[in-house]
Protein backbone atom coordinates (compact mmCIF):
# COMPACT_ATOMS: atom_id res chain seq x y z
CA UNK A 1 0.00 0.00 0.00
CA UNK A 2 1.54 3.30 -1.14
CA UNK A 3 0.93 6.87 0.00
CA UNK A 4 -1.92 7.31 -2.49
CA UNK A 5 -3.75 4.25 -1.16
CA UNK A 6 -3.10 5.37 2.42
CA UNK A 7 -4.53 8.82 1.69
CA UNK A 8 -7.62 7.20 0.14
CA UNK A 9 -8.15 5.02 3.23
CA UNK A 10 -7.74 8.03 5.50
CA UNK A 11 -10.44 9.85 3.56
CA UNK A 12 -13.03 7.18 4.46
CA UNK A 13 -15.72 8.02 7.08
CA UNK A 14 -14.23 5.42 9.43
CA UNK A 15 -11.22 3.14 9.52
CA UNK A 16 -9.01 1.09 11.77
CA UNK A 17 -6.13 3.21 13.07
CA UNK A 18 -4.16 0.14 14.20
CA UNK A 19 -4.43 -1.51 10.77
CA UNK A 20 -3.16 1.61 9.00
CA UNK A 21 -0.17 1.81 11.36
CA UNK A 22 0.53 -1.91 10.73
CA UNK A 23 0.29 -1.34 6.95
CA UNK A 24 2.71 1.59 7.24
CA UNK A 25 5.13 -0.66 9.16
CA UNK A 26 4.99 -3.29 6.40
CA UNK A 27 5.43 -0.67 3.66
CA UNK A 28 8.07 1.58 5.16
CA UNK A 29 10.19 -1.02 6.98
CA UNK A 30 13.59 0.69 7.49
CA UNK A 31 12.27 4.26 7.39
CA UNK A 32 12.53 5.91 10.85
CA UNK A 33 9.20 5.91 12.68
CA UNK A 34 9.81 7.27 16.16
CA UNK A 35 12.64 8.80 18.20
CA UNK A 36 13.28 10.02 21.71
CA UNK A 37 16.39 11.35 23.42
CA UNK A 38 18.15 7.98 23.59
CA UNK A 39 16.63 5.69 20.97
CA UNK A 40 15.15 5.44 17.49
CA UNK A 41 12.97 2.78 15.88
CA UNK A 42 12.27 1.99 12.27
CA UNK A 43 8.73 1.36 11.11
CA UNK A 44 9.44 -2.40 10.98
CA UNK A 45 10.62 -2.33 14.61
CA UNK A 46 7.63 -0.26 15.71
CA UNK A 47 5.20 -2.63 13.99
CA UNK A 48 6.86 -5.70 15.53
CA UNK A 49 6.88 -4.33 19.08
CA UNK A 50 3.30 -3.06 18.97
CA UNK A 51 2.17 -6.56 17.96
CA UNK A 52 4.26 -8.24 20.68
CA UNK A 53 3.05 -5.92 23.47
CA UNK A 54 -0.55 -6.32 22.31
CA UNK A 55 -0.19 -10.11 22.22
CA UNK A 56 1.21 -10.21 25.76
CA UNK A 57 -1.56 -7.94 27.07
CA UNK A 58 -4.14 -10.35 25.64
CA UNK A 59 -2.25 -13.34 27.03
CA UNK A 60 -2.43 -11.63 30.44
CA UNK A 61 -6.22 -11.40 30.17
CA UNK A 62 -6.83 -7.90 28.77
CA UNK A 63 -10.50 -7.68 27.87
CA UNK A 64 -12.19 -5.69 25.14
CA UNK A 65 -12.51 -2.05 26.23
CA UNK A 66 -10.31 -2.50 29.31
CA UNK A 67 -7.83 0.23 30.14
CA UNK A 68 -4.05 0.00 30.15
CA UNK A 69 -2.53 2.65 32.46
CA UNK A 70 0.74 4.39 31.50
CA UNK A 71 2.74 6.72 33.75
CA UNK A 72 6.03 8.43 32.97
CA UNK A 73 7.81 10.89 30.74
CA UNK A 74 7.21 10.63 27.00
CA UNK A 75 9.48 8.08 25.32
CA UNK A 76 9.53 5.52 22.52
CA UNK A 77 8.54 2.81 25.01
CA UNK A 78 5.60 4.90 26.28
CA UNK A 79 4.38 5.45 22.71
CA UNK A 80 4.61 1.72 21.92
CA UNK A 81 2.44 0.79 24.90
CA UNK A 82 -0.13 3.45 23.99
CA UNK A 83 -0.41 2.05 20.45
CA UNK A 84 -0.37 -1.58 21.62
CA UNK A 85 -3.18 -1.05 24.14
CA UNK A 86 -5.40 0.17 21.30
CA UNK A 87 -4.18 -2.58 18.94
CA UNK A 88 -5.20 -5.25 21.47
CA UNK A 89 -8.75 -3.89 21.72
CA UNK A 90 -8.05 -2.14 25.00
CA UNK A 91 -8.01 1.54 25.94
CA UNK A 92 -4.90 3.66 26.38
CA UNK A 93 -5.08 5.43 29.77
CA UNK A 94 -2.09 7.77 30.15
CA UNK A 95 -1.90 9.24 33.66
CA UNK A 96 -0.85 12.80 34.48
CA UNK A 97 2.74 12.85 35.79
CA UNK A 98 2.15 16.01 37.85
CA UNK A 99 -0.68 14.42 39.88
CA UNK A 100 -0.28 13.47 43.54
CA UNK A 101 0.09 9.85 44.62
CA UNK A 102 -3.49 9.89 45.87
CA UNK A 103 -4.78 11.28 42.57
CA UNK A 104 -2.78 8.73 40.58
CA UNK A 105 -4.22 5.86 42.63
CA UNK A 106 -7.69 7.30 42.05
CA UNK A 107 -7.14 7.59 38.28
CA UNK A 108 -5.77 4.04 37.99
CA UNK A 109 -8.73 2.68 39.95
CA UNK A 110 -11.22 4.76 37.95
CA UNK A 111 -9.76 3.53 34.65
CA UNK A 112 -10.29 -0.14 35.54
CA UNK A 113 -6.76 -1.05 34.42
CA UNK A 114 -5.07 -4.37 35.30
CA UNK A 115 -1.65 -3.21 34.10
CA UNK A 116 0.35 -0.07 34.69
CA UNK A 117 3.45 0.68 32.64
CA UNK A 118 5.62 3.08 34.65
CA UNK A 119 9.10 4.50 34.17
CA UNK A 120 11.79 3.94 36.79
CA UNK A 121 12.01 7.58 37.91
CA UNK A 122 8.27 7.76 38.74
CA UNK A 123 8.29 4.32 40.40
CA UNK A 124 11.21 5.33 42.64
CA UNK A 125 9.36 8.51 43.56
CA UNK A 126 6.09 6.72 44.42
CA UNK A 127 7.61 3.57 45.94
CA UNK A 128 7.33 -0.10 45.02
CA UNK A 129 4.05 -0.44 46.96
CA UNK A 130 2.19 1.98 44.70
CA UNK A 131 -0.78 0.72 42.68
CA UNK A 132 -1.50 -2.46 44.66
CA UNK A 133 -3.31 -5.11 42.66
CA UNK A 134 -1.99 -3.89 39.30
CA UNK A 135 0.73 -5.64 37.31
CA UNK A 136 3.62 -3.13 37.15
CA UNK A 137 5.97 -3.17 34.16
CA UNK A 138 8.92 -0.75 34.26
CA UNK A 139 8.94 0.93 30.85
CA UNK A 140 12.64 1.68 30.61
CA UNK A 141 13.86 -1.61 32.12
CA UNK A 142 11.42 -4.49 31.67
CA UNK A 143 9.37 -3.90 28.52
CA UNK A 144 11.59 -5.83 26.07
CA UNK A 145 11.65 -8.92 28.31
CA UNK A 146 7.96 -8.65 29.18
CA UNK A 147 6.54 -8.52 25.65
CA UNK A 148 5.77 -11.65 23.64
CA UNK A 149 8.61 -13.30 21.63
CA UNK A 150 9.89 -11.73 18.43
CA UNK A 151 7.59 -12.26 15.46
CA UNK A 152 4.44 -12.82 17.56
CA UNK A 153 1.29 -11.35 16.03
CA UNK A 154 -1.73 -10.37 18.12
CA UNK A 155 -5.08 -11.80 16.98
CA UNK A 156 -6.99 -9.57 14.56
CA UNK A 157 -9.34 -7.15 16.30
CA UNK A 158 -12.14 -5.30 14.51
CA UNK A 159 -12.59 -1.96 16.27
CA UNK A 160 -16.11 -0.57 16.18
CA UNK A 161 -16.76 3.19 15.91
CA UNK A 162 -18.18 3.42 19.44
CA UNK A 163 -15.37 1.42 21.08
CA UNK A 164 -13.30 3.52 23.51
CA UNK A 165 -9.88 4.47 22.15
CA UNK A 166 -8.34 6.29 25.10
CA UNK A 167 -9.09 8.04 28.40
CA UNK A 168 -7.50 11.45 28.95
CA UNK A 169 -7.58 12.59 32.56
CA UNK A 170 -8.29 16.27 33.18
CA UNK A 171 -5.78 18.45 35.00
CA UNK A 172 -7.95 19.05 38.06
CA UNK A 173 -6.07 20.27 41.13
CA UNK A 174 -8.22 18.60 43.78
CA UNK A 175 -9.74 15.13 44.01
CA UNK A 176 -9.49 12.50 41.30
CA UNK A 177 -9.39 14.12 37.86
CA UNK A 178 -12.23 13.27 35.47
CA UNK A 179 -11.50 10.65 32.82
CA UNK A 180 -12.55 11.91 29.37
CA UNK A 181 -13.36 8.97 27.08
CA UNK A 182 -12.72 9.27 23.35
CA UNK A 183 -14.09 6.72 20.89
CA UNK A 184 -12.40 5.24 17.82
CA UNK A 185 -14.82 7.24 15.68
CA UNK A 186 -13.89 10.51 17.36
CA UNK A 187 -10.16 9.91 17.02
CA UNK A 188 -10.59 8.87 13.39
CA UNK A 189 -12.54 12.03 12.57
CA UNK A 190 -9.96 14.17 14.34
CA UNK A 191 -6.78 12.76 12.87
CA UNK A 192 -7.39 10.75 9.70
CA UNK A 193 -8.40 13.82 7.68
CA UNK A 194 -5.40 15.74 9.07
CA UNK A 195 -3.02 12.98 8.01
CA UNK A 196 -4.68 12.75 4.57
CA UNK A 197 -4.34 16.51 4.05
CA UNK A 198 -0.60 16.35 4.83
CA UNK A 199 -0.10 13.54 2.30
CA UNK A 200 -2.17 15.28 -0.38
CA UNK A 201 -0.10 18.44 0.12
CA UNK A 202 3.09 16.43 -0.46
CA UNK A 203 4.44 17.17 3.02
CA UNK A 204 7.43 15.20 4.28
CA UNK A 205 5.90 14.35 7.62
CA UNK A 206 8.57 14.88 10.27
CA UNK A 207 6.88 15.82 13.54
CA UNK A 208 8.22 17.07 16.88
CA UNK A 209 5.95 16.37 19.88
CA UNK A 210 7.20 18.42 22.81
CA UNK A 211 4.26 18.18 25.22
CA UNK A 212 3.51 15.05 27.32
CA UNK A 213 1.84 12.01 25.78
CA UNK A 214 -0.76 12.06 28.57
CA UNK A 215 -2.05 15.35 27.15
CA UNK A 216 -4.71 15.60 24.47
CA UNK A 217 -2.67 18.49 23.01
CA UNK A 218 0.15 16.12 22.04
CA UNK A 219 -2.05 13.84 19.96
CA UNK A 220 -2.06 16.40 17.09
CA UNK A 221 1.71 15.93 16.64
CA UNK A 222 1.65 12.18 17.36
CA UNK A 223 -1.23 10.21 15.83
CA UNK A 224 -1.69 12.00 12.47
CA UNK A 225 2.06 11.76 11.81
CA UNK A 226 1.99 7.99 12.36
CA UNK A 227 -1.15 7.58 10.27
CA UNK A 228 0.64 9.44 7.45
CA UNK A 229 3.66 7.14 7.72
CA UNK A 230 5.92 9.94 8.92
CA UNK A 231 8.55 10.22 11.63
CA UNK A 232 7.76 11.45 15.15
CA UNK A 233 10.17 12.64 17.81
CA UNK A 234 8.79 12.72 21.36
CA UNK A 235 10.43 14.85 24.06
CA UNK A 236 10.48 13.76 27.68
CA UNK A 237 10.89 17.29 28.98
CA UNK A 238 10.80 20.53 27.01
CA UNK A 239 13.99 22.60 26.95
CA UNK A 240 14.46 25.40 24.44
CA UNK A 241 17.94 24.56 23.19
CA UNK A 242 17.14 20.85 23.01
CA UNK A 243 13.97 21.58 21.00
CA UNK A 244 15.93 23.82 18.63
CA UNK A 245 18.64 21.17 18.23
CA UNK A 246 16.05 18.51 17.39
CA UNK A 247 14.09 20.75 15.00
CA UNK A 248 17.28 21.61 13.10
CA UNK A 249 18.75 18.08 13.04
CA UNK A 250 15.47 16.32 12.15
CA UNK A 251 14.41 18.94 9.61
CA UNK A 252 11.13 19.12 11.55
CA UNK A 253 8.19 20.09 9.33
CA UNK A 254 5.28 19.87 11.82
CA UNK A 255 5.10 20.73 15.50
CA UNK A 256 2.66 21.46 18.29
CA UNK A 257 3.67 23.93 20.98
CA UNK A 258 1.67 25.57 23.75
CA UNK A 259 1.92 29.38 24.19
CA UNK A 260 4.42 29.28 27.06
CA UNK A 261 6.76 27.17 24.89
CA UNK A 262 6.52 29.66 22.03
CA UNK A 263 7.28 32.45 24.51
CA UNK A 264 10.35 30.64 25.85
CA UNK A 265 11.63 30.04 22.33
CA UNK A 266 11.16 33.71 21.46
CA UNK A 267 13.07 34.64 24.64
CA UNK A 268 15.95 32.23 23.96
CA UNK A 269 19.07 34.33 23.20
CA UNK A 270 20.40 31.73 20.73
CA UNK A 271 17.12 31.22 18.85
CA UNK A 272 18.28 32.88 15.61
CA UNK A 273 21.35 30.63 15.37
CA UNK A 274 19.25 27.58 14.39
CA UNK A 275 18.03 26.57 10.93
CA UNK A 276 14.27 26.02 11.15
CA UNK A 277 13.63 26.44 7.44
CA UNK A 278 11.93 23.01 7.13
CA UNK A 279 9.06 24.09 9.42
CA UNK A 280 5.86 24.04 7.40
CA UNK A 281 3.06 23.77 9.98
CA UNK A 282 3.09 25.05 13.55
CA UNK A 283 0.10 24.40 15.79
CA UNK A 284 -0.86 25.90 19.14
CA UNK A 285 -3.62 25.17 21.65
CA UNK A 286 -4.43 24.64 25.36
CA UNK A 287 -3.94 28.16 26.76
CA UNK A 288 -4.45 31.84 25.85
CA UNK A 289 -2.11 32.87 23.01
CA UNK A 290 -1.65 36.63 22.97
CA UNK A 291 -1.83 38.59 19.71
CA UNK A 292 1.61 40.05 20.44
CA UNK A 293 3.18 36.60 20.79
CA UNK A 294 1.44 35.31 17.63
CA UNK A 295 2.81 38.32 15.77
CA UNK A 296 6.36 37.62 16.96
CA UNK A 297 6.13 33.92 16.10
CA UNK A 298 4.90 34.75 12.59
CA UNK A 299 7.79 37.17 12.12
CA UNK A 300 10.54 34.89 13.41
CA UNK A 301 9.51 31.28 12.68
CA UNK A 302 8.91 29.95 9.15
CA UNK A 303 5.75 28.15 8.05
CA UNK A 304 2.05 28.47 8.75
CA UNK A 305 0.74 29.07 12.28
CA UNK A 306 -2.59 27.49 13.20
CA UNK A 307 -4.24 28.05 16.58
CA UNK A 308 -6.80 25.45 17.68
CA UNK A 309 -9.54 26.28 20.17
CA UNK A 310 -11.57 23.42 21.62
CA UNK A 311 -11.82 21.21 24.70
CA UNK A 312 -10.57 17.70 25.43
CA UNK A 313 -14.28 16.93 25.85
CA UNK A 314 -15.00 18.12 22.32
CA UNK A 315 -17.61 20.73 21.43
CA UNK A 316 -16.78 23.39 18.88
CA UNK A 317 -13.39 23.39 17.13
CA UNK A 318 -12.24 26.84 16.06
CA UNK A 319 -9.20 27.36 13.85
CA UNK A 320 -7.21 30.56 13.36
CA UNK A 321 -4.83 30.49 10.40
CA UNK A 322 -2.78 33.29 11.88
CA UNK A 323 -0.59 33.67 8.78
CA UNK A 324 -3.72 34.35 6.68
CA UNK A 325 -5.56 36.67 9.08
CA UNK A 326 -3.00 39.05 10.65
CA UNK A 327 -5.83 41.42 11.65
CA UNK A 328 -7.57 38.68 13.70
CA UNK A 329 -4.72 37.68 16.00
CA UNK A 330 -6.76 38.74 19.04
CA UNK A 331 -9.22 35.93 18.22
CA UNK A 332 -9.08 32.12 18.14
CA UNK A 333 -10.54 31.96 14.66
CA UNK A 334 -13.79 30.61 13.26
CA UNK A 335 -15.55 27.24 13.67
CA UNK A 336 -13.94 24.55 11.51
CA UNK A 337 -16.06 22.68 8.95
CA UNK A 338 -18.44 20.41 10.83
CA UNK A 339 -18.33 22.57 13.99
CA UNK A 340 -21.02 24.92 15.32
CA UNK A 341 -20.88 27.61 17.99
CA UNK A 342 -23.51 29.54 19.97
CA UNK A 343 -23.11 32.35 22.51
CA UNK A 344 -25.72 32.31 25.29
CA UNK A 345 -26.64 34.62 28.15
CA UNK A 346 -27.09 33.36 31.72
CA UNK A 347 -30.64 32.25 30.87
CA UNK A 348 -29.34 30.19 27.89
CA UNK A 349 -30.69 32.61 25.28
CA UNK A 350 -28.62 33.45 22.21
CA UNK A 351 -27.01 36.89 22.22
CA UNK A 352 -26.23 39.16 19.25
CA UNK A 353 -22.81 39.37 17.60
CA UNK A 354 -20.30 41.30 19.68
CA UNK A 355 -22.02 40.55 23.00
CA UNK A 356 -20.05 38.43 25.49
CA UNK A 357 -21.73 35.25 26.67
CA UNK A 358 -21.32 31.60 27.60
CA UNK A 359 -20.01 29.45 24.76
CA UNK A 360 -21.59 26.15 23.71
CA UNK A 361 -20.43 24.08 20.77
CA UNK A 362 -21.03 20.90 18.87
CA UNK A 363 -19.15 18.96 16.21
CA UNK A 364 -18.47 15.44 15.05
CA UNK A 365 -15.64 15.19 17.60
CA UNK A 366 -17.47 14.96 20.91
CA UNK A 367 -16.36 12.82 23.85
CA UNK A 368 -18.26 9.65 24.76
CA UNK A 369 -18.52 11.01 28.31
CA UNK A 370 -16.66 11.10 31.60
CA UNK A 371 -15.60 7.66 32.81
CA UNK A 372 -17.94 6.46 35.58
CA UNK A 373 -19.52 9.93 35.92
CA UNK A 374 -22.85 10.02 34.07
CA UNK A 375 -24.22 12.93 36.12
CA UNK A 376 -21.20 15.16 35.44
CA UNK A 377 -21.37 14.16 31.78
CA UNK A 378 -24.97 15.40 31.61
CA UNK A 379 -24.09 18.60 33.48
CA UNK A 380 -21.56 19.43 30.76
CA UNK A 381 -24.20 19.41 28.03
CA UNK A 382 -26.77 21.97 26.90
CA UNK A 383 -29.82 20.79 24.95
CA UNK A 384 -31.28 23.22 22.45
CA UNK A 385 -34.99 23.40 23.40
CA UNK A 386 -35.96 24.18 19.80
CA UNK A 387 -34.21 21.23 18.13
CA UNK A 388 -33.27 18.77 20.87
CA UNK A 389 -29.63 18.91 19.70
CA UNK A 390 -26.99 18.31 22.37
CA UNK A 391 -24.19 20.88 22.69
CA UNK A 392 -21.10 20.89 24.91
CA UNK A 393 -20.72 23.72 27.41
CA UNK A 394 -17.24 25.08 26.70
CA UNK A 395 -16.76 26.72 30.10
CA UNK A 396 -15.56 29.93 28.44
CA UNK A 397 -17.01 33.39 27.92
CA UNK A 398 -16.50 34.89 24.49
CA UNK A 399 -17.89 37.16 21.81
CA UNK A 400 -18.19 36.59 18.07
CA UNK A 401 -17.60 39.42 15.64
CA UNK A 402 -19.57 40.10 12.45
CA UNK A 403 -17.11 38.00 10.41
CA UNK A 404 -17.63 35.00 12.70
CA UNK A 405 -14.28 35.16 14.54
CA UNK A 406 -14.37 34.24 18.22
CA UNK A 407 -12.63 36.36 20.85
CA UNK A 408 -12.28 34.77 24.27
CA UNK A 409 -13.04 36.96 27.25
CA UNK A 410 -12.28 34.46 30.01
CA UNK A 411 -13.30 31.30 31.78
CA UNK A 412 -16.90 31.30 33.01
CA UNK A 413 -15.83 30.44 36.54
CA UNK A 414 -13.14 33.16 36.45
CA UNK A 415 -15.57 36.01 35.80
CA UNK A 416 -15.57 38.49 38.67
CA UNK A 417 -18.86 39.99 39.86
CA UNK A 418 -17.98 43.14 41.77
CA UNK A 419 -20.75 45.35 43.11
CA UNK A 420 -23.14 43.70 40.66
CA UNK A 421 -20.93 44.40 37.61
CA UNK A 422 -19.36 41.65 35.49
CA UNK A 423 -15.59 42.04 35.17
CA UNK A 424 -13.68 39.90 32.65
CA UNK A 425 -10.11 39.21 33.83
CA UNK A 426 -8.73 39.27 30.28
CA UNK A 427 -9.61 42.97 29.93
CA UNK A 428 -7.60 43.81 33.04
CA UNK A 429 -4.75 41.49 32.04
CA UNK A 430 -4.51 43.23 28.67
CA UNK A 431 -4.40 46.60 30.42
CA UNK A 432 -1.51 45.39 32.61
CA UNK A 433 0.37 44.05 29.57
CA UNK A 434 0.27 47.50 28.01
CA UNK A 435 2.79 48.58 30.66
CA UNK A 436 6.32 48.07 29.30
CA UNK A 437 7.55 46.71 32.65
CA UNK A 438 5.05 43.81 32.60
CA UNK A 439 6.07 40.53 30.96
CA UNK A 440 3.13 38.42 32.15
CA UNK A 441 -0.14 39.28 33.89
CA UNK A 442 -2.98 37.39 35.55
CA UNK A 443 -6.08 38.69 37.33
CA UNK A 444 -8.29 36.79 39.79
CA UNK A 445 -11.33 37.62 41.88
CA UNK A 446 -11.06 37.49 45.67
CA UNK A 447 -13.75 37.94 48.36
CA UNK A 448 -14.55 41.51 49.38
CA UNK A 449 -16.82 42.67 52.21
CA UNK A 450 -17.59 45.88 50.35
CA UNK A 451 -18.04 44.59 46.78
CA UNK A 452 -18.67 40.85 47.13
CA UNK A 453 -15.67 40.22 44.90
CA UNK A 454 -12.82 42.44 43.78
CA UNK A 455 -10.03 41.97 41.21
CA UNK A 456 -6.43 41.36 42.30
CA UNK A 457 -3.57 41.26 39.81
CA UNK A 458 -0.30 39.32 39.59
CA UNK A 459 2.54 40.37 37.29
CA UNK A 460 5.95 39.09 36.29
CA UNK A 461 8.21 42.07 35.66
CA UNK A 462 11.31 42.73 33.56
CA UNK A 463 14.73 43.37 35.05
CA UNK A 464 14.19 47.13 35.06
CA UNK A 465 10.76 48.12 36.31
CA UNK A 466 8.79 50.57 38.41
CA UNK A 467 7.35 49.72 41.82
CA UNK A 468 4.11 47.70 41.67
CA UNK A 469 2.15 50.61 43.20
CA UNK A 470 3.13 52.86 40.28
CA UNK A 471 2.07 50.26 37.71
CA UNK A 472 -1.20 49.76 39.60
CA UNK A 473 -1.91 53.50 39.59
CA UNK A 474 -1.15 53.82 35.86
CA UNK A 475 -3.40 50.89 34.92
CA UNK A 476 -6.28 51.91 37.20
CA UNK A 477 -6.20 55.39 35.70
CA UNK A 478 -7.14 53.86 32.32
CA UNK A 479 -9.77 51.41 33.63
CA UNK A 480 -13.40 52.16 34.38
CA UNK A 481 -14.36 52.64 38.02
CA UNK A 482 -16.00 49.21 38.27
CA UNK A 483 -12.92 47.46 36.80
CA UNK A 484 -10.12 48.82 38.94
CA UNK A 485 -7.67 46.46 40.59
CA UNK A 486 -7.63 46.47 44.39
CA UNK A 487 -4.11 45.07 44.71
CA UNK A 488 -1.19 44.21 42.43
CA UNK A 489 1.38 41.59 43.42
CA UNK A 490 4.74 40.92 41.79
CA UNK A 491 5.51 37.21 41.28
CA UNK A 492 8.75 35.60 40.06
CA UNK A 493 7.03 32.95 37.96
CA UNK A 494 3.41 32.25 37.06
CA UNK A 495 2.20 28.84 38.29
CA UNK A 496 1.51 26.64 35.26
CA UNK A 497 0.65 23.03 34.49
CA UNK A 498 2.96 20.81 32.42
CA UNK A 499 1.25 22.01 29.24
CA UNK A 500 1.38 25.67 30.17
CA UNK A 501 -2.10 26.30 31.56
CA UNK A 502 -2.16 29.06 34.16
CA UNK A 503 -3.17 27.67 37.56
CA UNK A 504 -5.41 30.40 38.96
CA UNK A 505 -6.28 28.21 41.95
CA UNK A 506 -2.67 28.59 43.09
CA UNK A 507 -2.84 32.35 42.54
CA UNK A 508 -5.94 32.54 44.75
CA UNK A 509 -4.04 30.67 47.48
CA UNK A 510 -1.11 33.05 47.05
CA UNK A 511 -3.46 36.06 47.29
CA UNK A 512 -4.78 34.76 50.61
CA UNK A 513 -1.24 34.28 51.94
CA UNK A 514 -0.32 37.85 50.99
CA UNK A 515 -3.47 39.33 52.51
CA UNK A 516 -6.81 40.17 50.94
CA UNK A 517 -8.09 43.73 50.42
CA UNK A 518 -10.69 45.05 52.82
Amino acid sequence: MGETETAAMLAEPFGNISEIIAANAARLEEHPAIRDETSEMTWAQLGDRVERIAARLLEDGLERGQSVAILGYSSVAYALVFLAAVRAGGVAAPLTTSASAEQLAGMANDSGARHIFIDRARLDELGEDCFPGLAKIVLDEELDEWMAPEGTQAPRFDHQPSDPFNIIYSSGTTGTPKGIVHSHQMRWRQFAATAASWLEAGLEVRSLASTPLYSNTTMVAFLPALLAGGTVRVMGKFECLKWLDYAQADRTAITMLVPVQYQRLMDEPRFDEFDLSALTLKYCTSAPFSAELKREVLARMPGALIEIYSMTEGGVVCLLEAHRFPDKLHTVGRPAPGSELKVLDDEDREVPAGTPGNLVGRSHTMMSGYKNRPEQTREGYWTDPATGEVWQRMGDIGRVDEAGFLELVGRANDMIISGGFNIYPVDLENALLEEEDVLEAAVIGVPSRKWGETPVGFVRLGEVSRPAKDILAAVNARLGKTQRLSLLHVIEEMPRSHIGKLLKTELREEAERRGLPE
